[in-house]
């Protein structure tokens, strides 16, 4: 049986991490200027939570690290994605 060869070394996990997190705070933080441009934070809380009082920090706050988490996820997949077959392939 042919042993599968791994194209190359495993990355170490702070350039993992760094090239899923980076991106995702970038287009987080672009996301959020173009959010917040068009909407305002304190109505967009009356409309979803009318029975919290949230304030204008703490809606981009919220704001913001949501549409992190949804970008940290989509670099998630696309990294996953993007790993090399020889390291599903090993025995």
């Amino acid at each position: 049986m042919i042993e599968p060869v791994i194209d190359h070394p495993p990355r170490p996990l702070a350039q993992r991490l760094g090239a899923i997190i980076w991106p995702s705070f970038f287009s987080a933080c672009v996301g959020t200027m173009v959010l917040f441009a068009l909407v305002d934070p304190v109505e967009l809380a009356q409309i979803s939570w009318p029975q919290m009082d949230i304030s204008p920090v703490m809606g981009y706050s919220i704001g913001f690290f949501g549409l992190w988490a949804m970008s940290a996820s989509a670099c998630t997949f696309c990294w996953l994605l993007l790993r090399p077959p020889s390291r599903f392939n090993s025995s």
